[in-house]
């Protein structure tokens, strides 16, 4: 392969009146959860519904079958994953013993195993056991030619607990470690496939499935999604539409906690505020290896994804989700007459460590056991929920 900018995925260097760093969309975002926790495969297909619902929120190129992005969020699929690595030969653990995660990678054969060599080594350099790779099985007859010739090659990483971490907080803790370094050393590296490894997500609890596609790929295009085996009690989608910027496949939604519709306006501020606290930070709960997780925003990254790494870091760093979602979009509490006096403290505490990520926005977050959505604060862009009596919580960027 004679340029890794043929495979590429990320958005174009600066040219012109155009900058990576201007990449916004306004999109359509969806969940459904059982509130009790049980999963089933009718949950995938009907988050899937959802999102084919909203495909009047997504936009396609010139290329009417090259589409902005589509995606989903799910919890790990442990008896689909059991099923399919028990024929390629790989042991995995119980549920939440091991984490499972997707991989873009080069599609020249060399570059993916230098790839690969390094990832295996990062694992093991972080204590862990590295388990296998399963390369996903793919239909990308549908796809337009653009979307085929910056697709990736797609492999699914099986990574095991050692003796740094057990289980749960502290595993996911070290492979959010094992991705950032994996981060650096590939954008800091000569290497050509640097321009388009990604890694949507990396995790004991959730798993992204997502790709430069149209809501009525996603089934064609990733055969797993259609295995009743595929299980999990949660599902959030999104379809994009990247207005006046690049579509990439690394840029389709969900990231790794979140989906989002509109835009981050403050969002050059905020990505060089959370800059500059770097060399400040400290956690009892990181130590030492604080020190890997910079940059915490990668260069390049688009609002959503910059707002999605930063809510990562606050969440591993010990904060509930929820409550690191509500440090970054606050809620227009000054002056609120009707506001409880300990809400307004928090968000008075809290306006003393963080400026607002401010924008029109509405977002869907999840981390695999909680799930929830936030507006921002003058609510222009607006999501609608139900709860069934069945016990079901709906939720969609439009009625």
């Amino acid at each position: 392969m004679s340029s890794g900018s043929h495979y590429r995925t990320s958005p174009p260097e600066a040219q012109g009146l155009y900058h990576p760093n201007q990449e916004h969309d306004s999109c359509g975002v969806g969940f459904i959860v059982n509130m009790k926790g049980i999963k089933s495969h009718q949950v995938v297909m009907d988050s899937l519904q959802i999102l084919f619902r909203l495909t009047h929120r997504g936009a396609c190129g010139c290329e009417d079958n090259t589409g902005d992005g589509a995606g989903i969020i799910v919890q790990v699929p442990h008896k689909f994953l059991l099923k399919k690595c028990r024929e390629l030969g790989i042991q995995l653990p119980e549920a939440g013993d091991y984490g499972a995660g997707l991989v873009f990678m080069p599609q020249d054969q060399g570059e993916r195993k230098d790839v690969k060599d390094l990832f295996e080594k990062v694992v093991a350099e972080e204590g862990l056991t590295f388990l296998g790779w399963r390369e996903l099985q793919r239909d990308n007859s549908a796809l337009g030619v653009t979307a085929r010739r910056r697709e990736p090659h797609i492999e699914q990483i099986f990574i095991g607990k050692g003796p740094k971490a057990a289980t749960g907080d502290a595993l996911e803790l070290r492979l959010y470690i094992i991705r950032k370094r994996m981060e650096q050393l590939i954008s800091s590296s000569n290497l050509e496939q640097k321009s388009y490894f990604y890694v949507p997500s990396l995790s004991s609890k959730t798993m992204v499935y997502k790709g430069l596609l149209l809501p009525s790929q996603m089934l064609g295009y990733y055969p797993d999604l259609n295995d009743p085996d595929f299980e999990s009690a949660i599902g959030m989608v999104h379809q994009r539409f990247s207005t006046n910027t690049f579509p990439a496949w690394d840029l389709a939604h969900p990231f790794r906690c979140i989906a989002h519709n509109g835009e981050i306006n403050t969002v050059r501020g905020n990505q060089n505020w959370m800059r500059a606290r770097e060399t400040l930070f400290e956690s009892p709960l990181f130590g030492e290896d604080i020190k890997k997780l910079s940059p915490i925003i990668p260069e390049g990254m688009s609002d959503s994804a910059s707002f999605d790494c930063a809510l990562e870091l606050l969440h591993f760093t010990g904060r509930s989700l929820p409550h690191a979602v509500m440090m970054m979009i606050p809620s227009a509490w000054n002056g609120h007459e009707s506001m409880p006096d300990d809400e307004k403290a928090f968000y008075e505490y809290h306006a003393c460590l963080m400026e607002p990520w401010d924008g029109p926005a509405s977002i869907g977050f999840t981390d695999g056991t909680v799930i929830g959505a936030v507006l921002d604060r003058n609510g222009l862009r607006p999501s609608r929920y139900t709860v069934t009596k069945d016990g079901f919580v709906i939720l969609a960027s439009e009625t």
